[in-house]
């Protein structure tokens, strides 16, 4: 499909997206869950495509969150089983795209499979620099804040704005201009808490696995038409606004 955003407006360097309502998309169809969010990943894989496209620099998702171990025992394998297939079969096109992977999160707690294909891929494609593909698994803000503190406390660091940002799990990339959810809800669900603050946020009723390239356009020209401040009043920023 052909790139229907207007070149003209302002692409956000860094996009972040809360892949909700895999769940909900499944449960519509009658669907086992899990087959929603076996969708949900041709739908990132389509994603990273029209980012790539539009020059985007890093795309940043949340696949998996701290809180979702909770979930149904059978969820939670099969979500396990569905990252190390998708490992296998991504990772080979998406270095030849020029994607380098990361995966921010707390490897601790997962299996020595899934874990050691998280630092084979990140190995894979680490000399890529077209699109930085952040895959936030086992991955929680709160979670992000406490590791990146006790990071300092045990080498004895003093502890700042500027230190605690560098110790973050995504501290190799700026943060994100725009922070997208699907799947109509209102809330960052701890995502990104640290980074997100002053990103621009577009909510999306569209459930993840029916989320396309014009919602996705939709998203970036209302980021486009927004005024970014950082703090600072309207007329401060213009000046700086109008020279582009």
């Amino acid at each position: 499909m052909a790139n229907t955003l207007n070149q003209a407006v302002s692409v956000p360097g860094h996009v972040a997206i809360v892949m909700d309502g895999n769940g909900r998309w499944a449960r519509q169809r009658f669907l086992p869950r899990l087959a929603g969010h076996r969708q949900g990943v041709e739908t990132l894989r389509e994603v990273v495509r029209w980012s790539l496209a539009r020059g985007i620099r890093v795309l940043t998702v949340f696949a998996f969150s701290s809180e979702n171990w909770k979930r149904p025992a059978d969820e939670v394998s099969g979500l396990m089983g569905l990252m190390a297939r998708a490992l296998a079969r991504e990772v080979p096109e998406l270095s030849r795209a020029g994607v380098r992977l990361h995966f921010p999160g707390d490897r601790s707690v997962l299996s020595a499979n899934v874990a050691e294909g998280l630092c084979q891929a990140e190995a894979a494609t680490a000399g890529n620099d077209r699109l930085v593909l952040n895959v936030c698994f086992n991955y929680g803000g709160r979670w992000d804040i406490a590791q990146a503190a006790q990071a300092l406390a045990q080498r004895g660091e003093p502890i700042t704005e500027a230190s605690l940002g560098g110790a973050l799990a995504l501290a190799h990339v700026p943060d994100p201009d725009l922070v997208i959810r699907t799947g109509g809800e209102v809330r960052l669900s701890n995502f990104l808490l640290w980074q997100a603050a002053y990103s621009e946020l577009v909510f999306s009723d569209r459930l993840w696995p029916a989320f396309d390239e014009a919602e996705f356009d939709r998203a970036l020209q209302v980021y486009a038409q927004r005024q970014r401040r950082f703090g600072l009043t309207p007329e401060q920023v213009q000046p700086a606004s109008s020279s582009h």
